[in-house]
């Protein structure tokens, strides 16, 4: 099987109901961009009804109003088209387990499931800008110096930030280490190692 690069894939993010699928929660937005050679290609941005009201808190933690929400499709329909959206691509996402367990909760509503790999930006960045005050993607788009595409904890602007901070720390391994090419696996790998060894497994990379 070809390998693909760590610079073409989604990047993704989701607005819930609460934290748990396994407990009834919902979807209510999805924002994902396509980056290939490291350049947004294509957006998907939605809202969803989820199928009953959400509560205070969600609304103002995300901006996303029940009012807002109450003449948007379902989420089994907005989530047949996003499968066909990251079909064949691999995925990224800020605390990716979070998006993870929702996507797959969605789409096992649908009988299918997504059969890419999945990697996480925040457990990456820990290894990349591990002297960063923590590793929120707020902290990280500041610390960076990141352009902020717009509010926190909305679904496409956490996508368009996430997959800035991504490129970001391919770009800062390119120039410590001289790697033209990265691969989605190798920085897969470099995300579930322990920090201490970051430096090490990059300059293994480098020496290959």
């Amino acid at each position: 099987m070809q390998r693909k690069l760590a610079d073409t894939l989604v990047v993704l993010d989701f607005e819930t109901t609460g934290l748990s699928p396994e407990h009834g929660d919902r979807t209510i937005e999805i924002g994902a961009v396509l980056l290939e050679n490291g350049t947004i290609a294509d957006r998907f941005q939605r809202l969803m009804n989820p199928g009953f009201r959400i509560s205070r808190f969600i609304e103002g933690y995300t901006g996303i109003t029940n009012e807002m929400l109450k003449g948007e499709p379902r989420c089994e329909e907005v989530m047949a088209d996003f499968s066909e959206f990251i079909a064949g691509h691999n995925i990224v996402a800020h605390n990716a387990s979070f998006d993870r367990r929702f996507l797959d909760a969605e789409l096992k509503r649908l009988n299918q499931a997504y059969e890419g790999e999945c990697c996480c930006s925040l457990l990456l960045s820990r290894r990349i800008y591990q002297e960063a005050p923590n590793h929120k993607l707020q902290t990280l788009v500041s610390y960076a110096a990141l352009p902020q595409t717009g509010r926190f904890h909305r679904a496409q602007a956490d996508a368009e930030m996430t997959a800035s901070l991504w490129m970001s720390m391919i770009d800062r391994i390119r120039r410590q280490y001289g790697l033209s090419t990265i691969f989605f696996d190798q920085l897969s790998e470099l995300s579930k190692i322990d920090r201490l060894y970051a430096h090490r497994y990059l300059s293994g990379l480098a020496e290959e």
